[in-house]
């Protein structure tokens, strides 16, 4: 009875080893005729044999799948993924195995993959489709992840692509590899023209200086880091996203990177803003300010940034800061009268609802009057000054309607002539 039961059981073993063959062998043709389609078929039919194979069947099998996958180089991206993961699985197994026989095959497969990638993806970039980019710089580094400079390309390409999710999935990978990009660069002067170039490696430079005694003057310089920029955008899209408490974090950490990178600073007054920490939000945009001494563009993008934060008072101040940098600045002027007159429309409002009472308080109208008057008196020198910078229709016609209305007539013939001017010419009359 044993031997009968034990005869049962090397059939059925010997029936499995016959059947992973056929389909190990049904891959194999399908490839050969190279119908990647039957081949995939093929593939899924031996996958459900897997566990059952010796590790000498599974090597092959990995190898005749990632082809089956990969289909010279025309299989989909979620294929090709596929295929990079098999490729590895492949070598793993290999290595555990301590025999060779695919991995060599596997080399050159992803030797050739890395070459495709890297021509389809600057192909894609300089065509601006950055987002089929992003995704081609990324199989490179899944490819090869010791060339980490590909997935911050995918990042930054996705940046371009206005895909921020995307980027800031390469983002955070590149922050837990503790990618920073440093690299060197090396230099070395022709002697003829007397002009420096940067040569690919140093045995190039070294070769044209040593040997060829072309060139002069070597030297070798590192490339900054890269990561503060890629902690801090980390913060700008959690922020950019709504995720505030994400956001605040990332910007602690990128600020212990780069303390005094005023953009930074910026995010996370916004963050603390939104989580309705004012005084915090306070004393970041004072001590932004404080390090932007002397930078009129960012500090008229402060007084922007209060303005939009509801803080009009706060926003004129950082406008005549920028002012007082620039007198030529003629942004700060522009919104320095809007902010002025933002609070036209509710006085407005107040001296029609008077008017439209059953018994009207003509003294408060004439209180409101008079308030909307002096917004009017206190933004007109700064609009004067922004038509001294740029003559625009729109400006004219501010001035000329403000004019009107404190009853200057002199000065509102005078606009009006020039805002006629000014739409004359726009129009190419």
């Amino acid at each position: 009875m044993k031997k009968i039961t034990t005869l049962v059981l090397l059939l059925a073993i010997s029936s499995m080893s016959f059947a992973q063959k056929d389909e190990l062998k049904a891959v194999e043709k399908a490839l050969k005729n190279v119908n990647f389609s039957d081949a995939k078929s093929a593939v899924a039919s031996a996958e459900a044999l897997i566990d059952k194979m010796d590790d000498k069947s599974k090597a092959k099998f990995y190898f005749l799948k990632a082809k089956s996958l990969y289909a010279n180089g025309a299989g989909t991206d979620a294929d090709i993924d596929k295929a990079i993961a098999t490729l590895n699985d492949l070598k793993t197994l290999e290595s555990s195995m301590g025999k060779l026989k695919y991995t060599d095959q596997a080399n050159e497969m992803k030797s050739e993959m890395y070459n495709t990638f890297i021509t389809k993806a600057n192909d894609a970039f300089k065509s601006n489709d950055f987002k089929l980019a992003a995704g081609r710089f990324e199989k490179i580094y899944r490819v090869s992840p010791k060339d980490t400079s590909y997935l911050y390309s995918a990042a930054y390409s996705s940046i371009r692509a206005n895909d921020y999710p995307g980027a800031l999935k390469y983002y955070i990978e590149l922050a837990d590899l503790g990618y920073t990009g440093i690299t060197m660069n090396h230099y070395a002067t022709e002697k003829e023209s007397g002009e420096e170039q940067l040569y690919a490696d140093k045995s190039g430079r070294d070769f044209a200086v040593k040997t060829l005694k072309t060139h002069i003057k070597p030297r070798d310089e590192k490339t900054e880091s890269r990561r503060s920029e890629i902690v801090k955008n980390i913060a700008l899209i959690y922020a950019d996203q709504g995720e505030s408490e994400k956001a605040l974090a990332a910007t602690v950490e990128a600020r212990d990177e780069n303390p005094d990178d005023l953009g930074l600073i910026v995010v996370q007054a916004q963050t603390y803003l939104k989580l309705g920490n004012k005084d915090k939000f306070t004393e970041l945009i004072d001590e932004a300010s404080a390090k932007a001494d002397g930078n009129a563009e960012f500090l008229y993008n402060l007084g922007a940034l209060l303005g939009e934060s509801d803080n009009p008072e706060e926003a004129k101040k950082y406008y005549q800061k920028a002012i007082d940098v620039d007198p030529t600045y003629n942004n700060a002027y522009l919104n320095m009268a809007f902010v002025i007159l933002s609070d036209e429309a509710k006085y407005i409002e107040e001296m029609n609802a008077i008017l439209d009472s059953s018994k009207p308080d003509y003294n408060k109208y004439d209180t409101l009057k008079a308030k909307v008057n002096d917004l009017y008196n206190e933004a007109i020198p700064y609009l004067e000054k922004s038509l001294s910078l740029n003559e625009t229709v729109n400006t004219a016609k501010n001035l000329m309607n403000l004019y009107s209305a404190i009853g200057d007539t002199d000065k509102f013939k005078a606009m009006k002539a020039k805002y006629e001017s000014l739409e004359a010419s726009a129009s190419g009359n």
